[in-house]
């Protein structure tokens, strides 16, 4: 049996163990597509009766950690929304691309079409504040990489991660394409531009390896481009209690 055939047969003791009443769950993430190491988290989006508790659990089922979407049928559209608004979608990559466990009522198939659906709208745009707040952010970080020295490994190290998912937002966000952060941040980031994603990732890579930021502040510049330069003097934030 292949990793994917054995991820399945797991997702599908433990939905029918701990959740006998589901009306319909679905495997997602590394493990669907056959890419999980034998130690990595199962994600498993499941289905409950609305007379249950929308909610997330993380557990151990057979020595195996396993995230646990739980959604009742009437949460079903507001999470969905909700999911869209943090511009990650990390539940409805779950139901649109995930591998069916169980879907006795057809109820699962209609959720997974609806989050293909919201997923081929994709995320919302920035408002005009957000893109310029982000883009004052970034022109921070930026400059901030540029004035280190290979002998502050530490500030280096931790302004270069905060440029990076700062550009990696701005950029997945100006092609309206999805973002992600840990492991999924390179694949959506790539996915969404892979000149300028590239770009970034081996800027990233160079601070880590040669303390040069040099290459990064290089792509970042790029991305700052397609939001108008960077923003320093000139920025205004009005703030609200």
């Amino acid at each position: 049996m292949n990793s994917q055939n054995s991820a399945t047969a797991q997702a599908s003791r433990l939905v029918a163990e701990r959740f006998p009443g589901a009306l319909g769950a679905v495997l997602g993430g590394s493990a669907a597509q056959g890419r999980a190491a034998a130690t990595s988290d199962l994600d498993i989006a499941v289905l409950l009766p609305d007379s249950d508790v929308s909610r997330r659990e993380v557990i151990r089922h057979e020595g195996r950690p396993a995230e646990l979407f739980l959604t009742t049928l009437a949460d079903v559209p507001e999470f969905f929304a909700w999911d869209r608004g943090r511009r990650r979608g990390t539940v409805l990559f779950v139901y649109a691309e995930g591998l069916s466990v169980l879907d006795p009522h057809g109820h699962l198939a209609r959720a997974c079409a609806r989050a293909r659906a919201v997923l081929a709208d994709g995320p919302p745009p920035l408002t005009p504040g957000e893109r310029e707040r982000d883009r004052y952010a970034l022109t921070c970080f930026m400059d901030d990489l540029a004035d280190t020295t290979p002998d502050q490994r530490y500030e280096q190290l931790s302004v270069a991660d905060l440029t990076l998912g700062k550009a990696a937002h701005l950029l997945t966000a100006h092609h309206n394409a999805w973002a992600g952060i840990g492991k999924w941040l390179p694949r959506r980031l790539l996915s969404a531009d892979p000149a300028r994603g590239k770009a970034l990732l081996d800027g990233h890579r160079t601070v880590a390896e040669h303390a040069d930021p040099a290459p990064l502040t290089a792509a970042v510049a790029e991305v700052l481009d397609l939001y108008g330069g960077p923003l320093r003097e000139g920025y205004a934030q009005r703030w609200r209690p």
